[in-house]
């Protein structure tokens, strides 16, 4: 016999459902969304809940007939099983057919249990004495060994969890720095690994509640930074049970269509999960040009920290009038406004390296991120501005936004792994291209990104740059062969009127075959995920340098005259 159950997942900490551990059902409701409605209606009255109007085989108002009948269900047969109330919570997704539902838990074994109880009573669509069915679910249930309880960390130290679309790691690694200049030591997890006061202590994407778990079993912790992303929130939960400070960057098109995330409104739901377990004597920093990310403030039991470029915003005001903090740029300063106090100018936004001369309006945004979050958690001022000047983008920040000046032109190489992304590389390559020189950008992408994300892209680095090749990410491909992605890219390239675009096998290569092509004045890029370090060892091998601070400033200075 078919069943309704597609997957049973076990989220060991906060969810997008529940601010702790929940099991989540991914269910095929077909059986009843696609029977008659005298019969819908029966199922409906045998479990219980009396009168009902089910609508049309496979309608919208059928789906939601499915998700009363659904959440009816998992409170009947916690009744019997003698768990008082339960927190339920039942959401459609774009196929009629299919719900998702989850609850809390405490025990797993006995959640594993009930979800199972459930699966068995849909199953049991048109069957005779359901009530028998769900009153013998229930014991069963009841009779079960309860099980482990949830691994969720409750930290002894402060914790900053960041999340975002564009920028967690880059913020996450400023934050640390501002720590390990506080004189903390500080361990942190990202994308790119676990490090402990500077060191990496395993690498690979960490971002997850594994890396958590990793950075609070560092001994002599004194300050964690954890990256928190949608994935790992998605498949597991947040690993700890609270955190200090929350930083949320941004939200913007990434990921969609995966894990039941269809709409940047819902990703954003997913990204909020981090400020709803927040401490109450806590921060919750937020990015106020971004209305979706301003939005979490109102979900979060902390206070609201705002971060934005314009000291005017309505943003800011209104979060001094509820009492809240804010960081913005005044006259040319990183500044904290407080209703209570003067305006506290911390450093000139030149003197971050990282904003590239303030030229990169997104490194502006985390720097004002990371020091609303150092300060937030009571790091001193003089932390916080050493901290920020001396965080070096290619020493500090390896992979985003590292440049190299070769033979009088100049490389970047830098994730850019989005149509965000891609437009904070677009803007930094046009900030240090003197007059006459070209731009020359080396796209790709993960395989499991969708159509007309990849198409976007194509046509984004088409129309902002002179000279476009694909440079697989030959580790990230997911299956998906890549002639297939070379003819979705240059579908978008052509939407803008691009036609010779080749295709290389790796980041490296294309990277190469554009630098043969370079000349004075030029700026190449590469959009690069996994061949940061071989990209690294080759330019230098070719004499590329790294740009200093003050290399850049000069850059931006050229480019500008």
């Amino acid at each position: 016999m078919a069943t309704s159950l597609v997957e049973l997942r076990v989220l060991d900490g906060a969810n997008l459902y529940f601010s702790r551990a929940a099991v989540k059902l991914t269910l095929d409701v077909s059986s009843i969304v696609d029977a008659p409605a005298p019969a819908a209606k029966a199922y409906g009255q045998a479990i219980g809940l009396g009168t009902t109007r089910p609508g049309r085989i496979g309608s919208g108002f059928r789906q939601r007939f499915a998700i009363r009948v659904v959440g009816h269900v998992v409170r009947r047969i916690a009744r019997e099983a003698g768990i008082g109330r339960i927190g339920v919570r039942v959401r459609p997704e774009n196929d009629v057919r299919r719900l998702v539902v989850a609850f809390p838990w405490a025990h797993e074994a006995r959640a594993q249990a009930l979800g199972a109880a459930i699966v068995e009573v849909l199953d049991a669509f048109g069957a005779e004495d359901l009530s028998e069915l769900i009153a013998a679910v229930g014991e069963r249930v009841r009779d079960e060994p309860p099980g482990n309880p949830p691994p969720t960390l409750r930290p002894k130290v402060p914790v900053v969890a960041v999340t975002g679309t564009n920028g967690k790691t880059t913020t996450s690694r400023m934050i640390a720095h501002i720590g390990r200049a506080a004189g903390l030591h500080v361990g942190w997890s990202s994308t790119d690994g676990v490090y402990f006061d500077g060191e990496l202590i395993k690498y690979g994407d960490f971002s997850g509640p594994s890396g958590a778990a990793q950075v609070l079993s560092q001994p002599g912790i004194q300050l964690a930074v954890v990256e928190t992303a949608r994935g790992g929130i998605l498949r597991r939960g947040v690993g700890i049970a609270y955190n200090d400070v929350s930083v949320v960057t941004n939200v913007s098109a990434d990921h969609l269509g995966l894990g039941g995330i269809d709409t940047i409104d819902q990703l954003a739901e997913v990204k909020a999960v981090i400020t709803q377990i927040t401490r109450p004597r806590g921060w919750c920093v937020v990015n106020g040009d971004d209305p979706r990310t301003f939005a979490m403030r109102l979900g979060s039991p902390a206070k609201c920290w705002v971060f934005s470029r314009d000291p005017d915003s309505p943003s800011i005001r209104a979060v001094l009038d509820e009492g809240g903090r804010a960081t913005t740029v005044l006259d040319g300063f990183v500044t904290v406004l407080d209703q209570s106090r003067d305006p506290e100018p911390l450093l000139k936004v030149v003197d971050v390296p990282m904003t590239l001369s303030g030229l990169s309006h997104y490194n502006v945004e985390n720097t004002l991120a990371a020091a609303s979050a150092a300060l937030g958690l009571g790091l001193p001022r003089a932390a916080v501005i050493e901290g920020l000047s001396t965080f070096a983008p290619n020493e500090n920040n390896p992979g985003r936004m590292n440049m190299y000046s070769l033979r009088d032109f100049t490389v970047v190489i830098d994730l850019a792994h989005n149509e965000a992304g891609l437009e904070a590389l677009l803007e930094i390559m046009n900030g240090v291209r003197r007059e006459g020189g070209r731009l020359m950008l080396a796209l790709g992408s993960p395989g499991d990104r969708a159509d007309d994300m990849v198409a976007a892209l194509g046509a984004m680095g088409a129309r902002g740059t002179d000279r476009v090749a694909i440079g697989h990410k030959s580790d990230y491909l997911r299956g998906r062969p890549p002639a297939e992605l070379e003819a979705v890219f240059r579908e978008g390239a052509a939407s803008v009127g691009v036609d010779d675009v080749p295709a290389y096998p790796t980041e490296l290569e294309a990277a190469q075959a554009l630098v043969a092509e370079a000349l004075p004045g030029d700026v190449v890029a590469v959009m690069s995920l996994q061949d940061r370090a071989s990209l690294d060892a080759w330019l230098r091998s070719e004499g590329a340098t790294v740009d200093t601070p003050e290399t850049l400033k000069s850059k931006v200075e050229r480019a500008q005259h």
